[in-house]
């Protein structure tokens, strides 16, 4: 496949991005009525039956030995404890900031990678994870000696987060993508099923359609980003990423009203900087 269409990259992965957040905007509007246990469950749970069909007509299906099982188990268990860290974190804070603060994500992925798998650290990516976390600190308002503990929970779900990401390129030699998305999706089915039994509200014919609506955003999101980075090389439209949070900000203003802080538009700044002068040096 090509890949030096930048434009059709970019275009991709802002549209992957307002999938995602749409999904996010779901997620919020199920959290009122609904148990975050139970929706993880619906998502991944979704996204296996959706995803067994497509392994078995491309032929995938036949290809799903591993001698890699137990990191599969690690990246399906950090991945749905982050997925429950981020989709609690929506139901309680506003649906930007939740967005935001799962965007540091890449400022934990060069610390774990190298604490796992020796990767060195330039003094450049240092200094913009340094500048990344203070803009972290303005957005948790740190200053004023206490923060909100759900924003502590959406930084603890990126943090695990990175910790699944780094698995995947651990696996990366020998485990094809087909292989490791099939076992995060049976993995994190079935650990989200162990919560099912604290769930005390059900949902309605018309939640469930709504739940069914966040897997196949989630689904749609992820093929729309996929493709982004097929046809364009990450350095050319990785700073696309960050149109989540425009997107996140929009949805929340325009269905609960939400208003930003002044010290959250600035932290974003510090974020979105840090992000894209680590990102030029790649």
């Amino acid at each position: 496949m090509n890949n030096d269409q930048p434009l059709k990259g970019a275009l991709l992965l802002i549209l992957g991005e307002g999938l995602l957040a749409i999904m996010a905007a779901l997620i919020k509007h199920l959290s009122d009525t609904l148990s975050t246990e139970l929706i993880v469950f619906a998502r991944n749970f979704v996204g296996l039956l959706v995803l067994l069909p497509v392994l078995m007509i491309s032929g995938g299906i036949r290809d799903l030995g591993t001698r890699h099982l137990g990191l599969h188990f690690i990246r399906g268990f950090t991945g749905v404890a982050a997925m429950f860290c981020f989709f609690y974190a929506i139901g309680h804070i506003t649906l930007a900031e939740a967005v935001l603060v799962k965007m540091t994500v890449p400022f934990f992925l060069p610390l774990v990678a190298w604490g796992w798998l020796g990767d060195r650290v330039s003094l450049r990516t240092w200094m913009a994870i340094a500048l990344g976390f203070v803009g972290v600190a303005v957005i948790l308002r740190a200053d004023q000696g206490q923060v909100d503990p759900v924003m502590w929970v959406a930084l603890g779900g990126a943090a695990i987060m990175s910790v699944a990401k780094v698995s995947i390129r651990r696996m990366a030699v020998s485990e094809p993508a087909h292989r490791v998305v099939f076992y995060f999706s049976l993995f994190a089915t079935l650990l989200s099923a162990l919560l099912l039994p604290s769930v005390e509200q059900w949902p309605n014919g018309v939640e469930m359609l709504w739940m069914l609506g966040i897997a196949l955003f989630a689904i749609a999101g992820q093929f729309a980003m996929t493709t982004a980075y097929q046809v364009a090389r990450p350095g050319q439209v990785g700073v696309y990423n960050y149109s989540a949070v425009v997107w996140a900000a929009i949805l929340g203003w325009l269905f609960w009203g939400e208003a930003l802080a002044l010290s959250t538009y600035l932290g974003t700044l510090l974020i979105i900087g840090a992000g894209i002068w680590n990102l030029k040096s790649r």
